[in-house]
C-alpha cells in the first residue's frame, strides 16, 4: 500500500453515513431504515476492531498518516451487500461484520451531532459533521433491484448514473465535484484515472469541524521540542492548555488524555506511549476501549503540537493481506448480489483523509472510493490469429468499392 503523509501526529478518524440525492430506476419509492435498538454500539464495536486491525497492518511503518476506519467501513460494506459465498464471508472477517442494519443505526445515532453551543463567554460556535454516501452506476448496467433498494435503505444512497464506458472524464470529474462538496473542498480529487471496464464506484465521504469545549490560549504557543522515533529532537509549534475537568488515564509505559469538542459529543483521544513501536504490537480495538474505559477527571496541563497530516492512498494491497482476497481477484470475485449482466470485481479502493489541529480545534475529511470494473469474462472477445494464408482487400467502407484486393501466402517472400 503506498501512503503519502503529511506533517506530526497519527490518528485514527471516525464517523457515519447520511443520505444523497438523486433516484435511479425503483418501481416504487423505498424509505430509508429506522434505527435498530442496540445495533448502533456494535457496528462501532466491529468499526473500531477493524481500524486496530487497519493500522497494525498499514500504518505502523513509515510516518505520519490519517485514515478513517469509518469511511472504509461504509464503502466496503456498500460493495460487500452486493457479495457471494466465500467473497462476502472473506469480507465479513475483515470488517468484523458490522451489518448494513448497525451501520444505519450509527449513522442515526450520530444525525444529530452537527449542533450550536456558547463558549465560557456567551459567543456562538457550530460543531459540524456531515457523513454522505453515493453510488456512481454505469447508466445502462442492469442492477440487481435488491441491492439498488437496499442501498437507499440502510445507506440513504441512491444510485447516480454516470458513463464510465462513453464519458469517462465526465464521470471522474463528477464522482470528484460530489465528494468536493461533502468535504468543503478538503478532499478536491480522489480519483485521478479510472479504467474504462469500470461499472460502479461506491463512494462515502466525512467532513468534520469542530471547536474545542476548551480552547487552547495563543498567547501560550510557542516552539518547544519534540522527540521523533529515532531519538533526536526537533522543536515545533506547541499549544499549552489546562483545565479542572479533563479526562484522563495512564498505565504501565503509556499516558491518554482525552480533549472534548463543544457540546460534549465529540472528543480527541490522545495516547502518549514511551515506546510507540512496543505499544502499537499489542494495540487492538480492546485494548482502547481498557484505556478509554479508565478515563477520570483530573486538573490537567496539556501540551500538544499543532498539526496538519494528509494521506492519500489505494487500500487493495492493505485490505487483500488482511484476509479479504477474493474481492479484488478478476477471476474469483463473486459480487454476483450487484449484478448479473457481467461479473465484477473490486480493482481499487482509494482512501484520502486530511486533519488540521490548532487552537480552536480540529478540521477533518474523509473520503473512500471503492472501485467495481468489469472482468470482461462475460463474454470472451473473439481471437483472430492472422498465421495462414488469408486475402485481403482494401476500400471504401462507405460505398463499399474495393480499392486494392491481393492475397498473402508466404508473407517473408
Amino acid at each position: 500500500m503506498k501512503l503519502h503523509h503529511g506533517l506530526p501526529a497519527i490518528v485514527l478518524a471516525g464517523a457515519i453515513v447520511s443520505g444523497c440525492t438523486g433516484q435511479a430506476g425503483s418501481p416504487a419509492p423505498v424509505t430509508r431504515a429506522p434505527a435498530a435498538s442496540g445495533e448502533a454500539s456494535k457496528a462501532a464495536a466491529s468499526m473500531n476492531a477493524f481500524g486496530f486491525d487497519f493500522y497494525k497492518a498499514a500504518l505502523t511503518t513509515g510516518g505520519n498518516a490519517v485514515v478513517s476506519p469509518a469511511s472504509i467501513v461504509i464503502a466496503l460494506s456498500m460493495a460487500r451487500m452486493g457479495a457471494a459465498g466465500e467473497t462476502g464471508s472473506q469480507m465479513d472477517t475483515v470488517l468484523h461484520s458490522p451489518g448494513a442494519a448497525g451501520l444505519n443505526s450509527l449513522d442515526h445515532a450520530f444525525s444529530g451531532l452537527t449542533t450550536s453551543f456558547k463558549d465560557a463567554n456567551g459567543t456562538d460556535h457550530e460543531v459540524v459533521l456531515r457523513m454522505a454516501n453515493a453510488p456512481f452506476a454505469q447508466r445502462d448496467e442492469k442492477w440487481e433491484q435488491p441491492y439498488v433498494d437496499a442501498l437507499v435503505s440502510w445507506y440513504g444512497a441512491t444510485l447516480q448514473p454516470v458513463d464510465f464506458i462513453g464519458n469517462l472524464p465526465g464521470a471522474i470529474g463528477q464522482i470528484n465535484y460530489w465528494v468536493s462538496d461533502q468535504t468543503q473542498a478538503r478532499i478536491p480529487q480522489l480519483l485521478d484515472k479510472l479504467d474504462p471496464l469500470t461499472r460502479l464506484v461506491l463512494v462515502n465521504a466525512i467532513y468534520m469541524k469542530a471547536p474545542w469545549l476548551l480552547p487552547f490560549d495563543e498567547h501560550w504557543t510557542v516552539p518547544a521540542p519534540f522527540t521523533k522515533l529515532d531519538g533526536s529532537k526537533v522543536n515545533v509549534v506547541t499549544m499549552t492548555g489546562g483545565s479542572n475537568d479533563l479526562r484522563y488515564a495512564e498505565g504501565s509505559g503509556w499516558q491518554a488524555v482525552e480533549l472534548p469538542y463543544g457540546g460534549g459529543a465529540l472528543a480527541m483521544t490522545i495516547v502518549v506511549p514511551a515506546d510507540l513501536a512496543t505499544f502499537e504490537r499489542s494495540l487492538t480495538a480492546e485494548r482502547f476501549a481498557t484505556i478509554t474505559g479508565a478515563f477520570k477527571e483530573s486538573h490537567m496541563i496539556v501540551t500538544l503540537p499543532r498539526f496538519k497530516i494528509e494521506t492519500k492512498s489505494d487500500l487493495a494491497d492493505a485490505l487483500s493481506s488482511m484476509g479479504m482476497p477474493l474481492a479484488f481477484d478478476e477471476r474469483k470475485a463473486d459480487f454476483s448480489g450487484i449484478t448479473k449482466q457481467e461479473p465484477l470485481y473490486i480493482a481499487a479502493v482509494v482512501h484520502q483523509a486530511n486533519i488540521s489541529v490548532d487552537e480552536k480545534g480540529t478540521e477533518a475529511s474523509a473520503a473512500t472510493a471503492v472501485v467495481a470494473a468489469a472482468t470482461g469474462m462475460s463474454t470472451p472477445p473473439p481471437e483472430v490469429h492472422v498465421d495462414r494464408p488469408f486475402i485481403f482487400a482494401v476500400r471504401d467502407t462507405h460505398t463499399g468499392a474495393i480499392l486494392f484486393l491481393g492475397r498473402v501466402v508466404d508473407p517473408s517472400a
